[in-house]
């Protein structure tokens, strides 16, 4: 079954040549590369034409990455859809071992838990961790369960009844299993490699992001996440778990996220946009 590859982009100038150089390496033997620009303002497009790997690029106005993985989908001509960051690397393997489940017909959509943290030697991404909850250099919990709301791949029949994913954030990803009322089901051993962001401003824009989202209860919601956030309560929470992991900076690191995730919940209350 042919494979399309999708990939949003918006700035990623520094981690696309690296992402498409790993992608350009798989054993799978029919796929697309489909790199869709969501407004970037770096010279992005620029590193994709200077990796010299095959791949279709598209543009739009800046959306967020949910509405352009459904621009990307809409020129997609594969069976499969599969859907990565440009910040992403991958064992050779990967999307062979990620699709198998699907042309076996056991399942209709998968993802994987073999998610490593490709940056672990840098230390605001050791502090990413620690405020996930996550073990040491992997990006999910211990005894995660073999189903996901996420959809790292998918049939492409099983997309196209959704009408894509509903642009919100933080939380797109969830919107194909919303509609579709089923989880992705694992993939063993896909085994992928994802960078956590590794200085303070990347810190503070992923978290405005992750507070650019819809909440439950409504405003009640808002409020309860911006007092979680609140300063009080982030530097008490960033000193104790820097004292259980003994990792000082993390109360800096804390700080810096939860005023980032405070700025993004109260930017959606205003402006409603979850656009990255």
């Amino acid at each position: 079954m042919r494979v399309s590859v999708v990939i949003p982009v918006y700035n990623e100038a520094d981690v696309i040549a690296e992402c498409l150089k790993s992608l350009s390496e798989q054993r799978y033997g029919d796929f697309e590369i489909i790199l869709v620009d969501d407004g970037s303002t770096d010279n992005t497009l620029s590193e994709c034409q200077m990796s010299n790997v095959k791949c279709q690029i598209f543009k739009q106005k800046h959306k967020g990455a949910g509405a352009a993985r459904n621009f990307g989908a809409r020129h997609a001509k594969g069976e499969i859809l599969v859907f990565v960051d440009a910040d992403m690397t991958f064992e050779p393997d990967f999307i062979e071992k990620l699709v198998n489940p699907i042309i076996k017909g056991k399942t209709k959509g998968t993802f994987s838990k073999e998610e490593y943290v490709e940056n672990w030697d840098n230390i605001w991404a050791r502090c990413w961790n620690i405020n996930q909850g996550w073990p040491d250099e992997k990006r999910h919990p211990k005894d995660y369960p073999d189903e996901d709301k996420v959809f790292r791949a998918i049939l492409k029949s099983e997309f196209d009844k959704t009408g894509g994913f509903i642009p919100g954030g933080y939380t797109d990803d969830y919107s194909l299993y919303e509609k579709l009322g089923y989880k992705s089901e694992a993939a063993p051993e896909a085994k992928y490699y994802h960078k956590n962001p590794e200085s303070l401003p990347a810190v503070f824009r992923q978290a405005i992001w992750v507070g650019k989202r819809p909440y439950k209860l409504g405003y009640l919601g808002y409020l309860v996440a911006l007092v979680r956030t609140s300063f009080p309560i982030s530097l008490a929470v960033g000193l104790a778990k820097s004292i259980v992991n003994l990792q000082p900076t993390f109360v800096l690191f804390k700080a810096v996220y939860d005023f980032g995730v405070f700025w993004g919940i109260l930017s959606y209350v205003v402006y409603g946009k979850g656009s990255k």
